[in-house]
């Protein structure tokens, strides 16, 4: 009796009605879904996509140059009318003429990552944008609300490509982030249907940020090659790796193999550097090659079983998460 009684006020009281959020309104959208901005995958097709289907759709500048992000933010200006906004991270060689390009063509959202939010924060705020910044730790979200930024994304261990240390997963990581923060909180890692972002929301979370579905979408700009074996993982198949330089997940490919063999040989940072080489991530992502290639992805792969439009991803999501919390309303 007592648990089918906290069932009932969980479904009257915790679970967000998601027309009335803190980021829906903080962004001008109608459902509380941000598309990650990730190399190789997002660019203006996607985050138009997802814009106009109700999200936040997300420009990944960290795989473009400044020209190219400039091209990339005007397309998406000419085929959304919806908010959009970049994800910029902050180890960016020329991320000056990132902003400066962000700054004259408008852009109202900026997500922030890799780097002090201290460094960027007001300066964008001052030019009426809002930021975000990525985090993977109570200590690094802490750290973002006290430089003034407008909202995080907790990124858990699940996640796809550049990671975290501490291997904190996005089940201990959100309510461990809100129980520390008041700013909004954005859920990631590991979330790819509406009943990972009706959890996440429950944990604590005002929103989600999906990555790997996205990539796995008609409009991402990822390589053909590259969305079929996402498509075709398995639970078991992405590892994270690399930590000596920047911890990865990956997709188990023949590069990864490598890498495993080097650490078995017993190899330094240096020849771990060698080994990594140049434009790696861009040669699998983006290229295609799935042998000699660097294949960033999410745990979640294993339940993505098709490549599907962004607007239909949008929707299955919300399709998804208001049945599942019908279905905790009848407890």
């Amino acid at each position: 009796m007592i648990g089918s009684l906290n069932l009932i006020i969980l479904s009257e009281n915790r679970i967000p009605d998601f027309m009335q959020h803190r980021i829906t309104e903080l962004f001008g959208i109608e459902y509380p879904i941000v598309q990650g901005g990730m190399i190789w995958a997002s660019g203006w097709r996607l985050a138009s996509a997802v814009s106009n289907a109700g999200g936040l759709g997300l420009l990944g500048a960290g795989s473009m140059y400044p020209e190219v992000l400039e091209e990339h933010i005007i397309k998406c200006k000419k085929t959304t009318d919806k908010p959009f906004g970049v994800n910029v991270p902050m180890l960016y060689p020329d991320i000056e003429k990132l902003m400066d390009i962000i700054v004259e063509q408008g852009v109202k959202i900026v997500f922030t990552s890799a780097g002090n939010p201290k460094t960027w924060t007001k300066f964008l705020q001052d030019k009426g944008i809002i930021v975000v910044h990525v985090v993977s730790s109570v200590k690094f979200a802490l750290k973002a609300q006290e430089a003034g930024v407008d909202a995080v994304v907790a990124e858990g261990f699940e996640a796809g490509g550049h990671n975290g240390r501490d291997e904190t997963t996005t089940m201990v990581l959100i309510p461990s982030v809100k129980e520390k923060i008041t700013i909004p909180l954005i859920a990631a890692g590991g979330i790819a249907t509406g009943r990972a972002m009706l959890a996440a929301m429950v944990l604590g979370a005002d929103g989600v940020q999906v990555g790997s579905r996205f990539v796995a979408s008609h409009e991402a700009s990822s390589h053909e090659m590259f969305k079929q074996m996402i498509v075709q993982a398995k639970e078991g198949d992405t590892q994270l790796t690399l930590k000596e330089l920047a911890p990865v997940r990956l997709l188990k490919n023949k590069f990864f193999q490598d890498i495993q063999q080097a650490y078995a040989k017993g190899v330094n940072m240096e020849e771990l550097k060698e080994l990594l080489g140049r434009a790696r991530a861009k040669k699998g992502m983006f290229e295609g090659d799935m042998d000699e290639g660097e294949l960033e992805i999410g745990q979640v792969s294993g339940l993505i079983h098709a490549i599907s439009p962004a607007a239909q991803i949008v929707a299955d999501l919300m399709a998804e998460f208001n049945q599942a919390k019908a279905e905790m309303c009848q407890y």
